[in-house]
C-alpha cells in the first residue's frame, strides 16, 4: 500500500525526467519510425521498472516539492539526455565512415530516403548504419545504456548541480574517440583511393590523349564494392565492439 501517494507521482516523475530525457535521443528509440507515444510507453515502463531500486535515493529528494523540485526536473533532464547523446554520437559516426567510404570508391549515386530518418541519404550509407544499429540492438547495447543511467545517480547524484563542463568534456571526448575509430574502419577505403587515383595520374601522363578518368570511374566502383564485400562484416563488428568502451570510457 503506497503511503504517500503525491510523494510517489513526484519521485516517478523525476525518475522519468533522467530515462524519458535519454530515450528521446537513443540510437534506435528516438528514430522517426518509431511513434512518439512508443517512446513515451517504453520510458514510462523503464521509470516504473527502476523506481523501486532508486527509491532510497529519490523519495527524500523530492518531498515536498516546489521551486527545488523544478530544479530537480531540469537537470535530471539534461544528465538523461547527456547519456543519450553520447550513444547517438557514437551511432551517428558510422554515418561520417559511411559518406567517406561512398567518396572514397566514387559511389555517388542520388540519395534515396534514410531507413532511420525523414532525411535522403546515399544507398551504402543506409546499409552500413542500418546494419550497423542492427548488431547493435543484438549485442543489448541498450541494456548497457540503462544500467549505465542507473549507475549514474551515484556519479551525478540526484539534487546536485549539473556540471556543465564536465557535460561538455565527455561529449568532445566522445566525438574525438569516435571520429578516430571510424578514420581507422574507412581508412583501407581512403588508402584504396589514393593508390588507384595516383596510379591513374601516372597513367594518365603516359597517355595524355585518352581521356583516363572517363574510363577509370568503373573501375574504381567496382574495386570499391569489391573491398566493402570484403570487408563490411569486420567493419560493422568493429563497430559494435567498441560501443561499450568508448560509452562506458566517457
Amino acid at each position: 500500500m503506497i503511503n504517500d501517494p503525491e510523494g510517489t507521482v513526484l519521485a516517478f516523475f523525476v525518475a522519468f525526467c533522467r530515462i524519458g530525457g535519454c530515450m528521446m535521443v537513443l540510437p534506435g528509440f528516438s528514430t522517426s519510425r518509431v511513434p512518439a507515444q512508443l517512446r513515451l510507453y517504453i520510458a514510462l515502463a523503464m521509470s516504473m521498472a527502476v523506481l523501486p531500486l532508486l527509491w532510497d535515493t529519490i523519495y527524500p529528494r523530492v518531498t515536498g516539492g516546489g521551486a527545488t523540485y523544478v530544479g530537480l526536473i531540469v537537470t535530471e533532464t539534461l544528465i538523461g539526455t547527456m547519456y543519450g547523446m553520447i550513444a547517438r554520437i557514437y551511432t551517428l559516426g558510422l554515418q561520417f565512415a559511411g559518406a567517406v567510404l561512398t567518396m572514397s570508391i566514387g559511389f555517388n549515386a542520388p540519395g534515396t530516403a534514410d531507413v532511420l530518418e525523414d532525411t535522403s541519404e546515399n544507398q551504402l550509407t543506409n546499409l552500413i548504419s542500418f546494419g550497423g544499429l542492427l548488431l547493435l540492438f543484438m549485442m543489448d547495447f541498450h541494456h548497457i545504456v540503462f544500467r549505465a543511467l542507473i549507475d549514474s545517480y551515484q556519479i551525478l547524484p540526484l539534487g546536485g548541480v549539473a556540471d556543465t563542463q564536465r557535460m561538455l568534456i565527455t561529449m568532445t571526448d566522445t566525438l574525438q574517440a569516435t571520429f578516430m575509430l571510424m578514420l581507422r574502419l574507412s581508412s583501407p577505403f581512403i588508402i584504396f583511393s589514393l593508390m588507384f587515383n595516383f596510379s591513374i595520374g601516372l597513367i594518365n601522363k603516359l597517355a595524355s590523349q585518352i581521356p583516363i578518368y572517363f574510363i577509370s570511374t568503373p573501375y574504381l566502383l567496382v574495386g570499391g564494392l569489391f573491398l566493402v564485400y570484403l570487408s563490411i562484416a569486420a567493419l560493422v563488428r568493429q563497430f559494435a565492439e567498441n560501443f561499450t568502451r568508448i560509452f562506458l570510457g566517457s
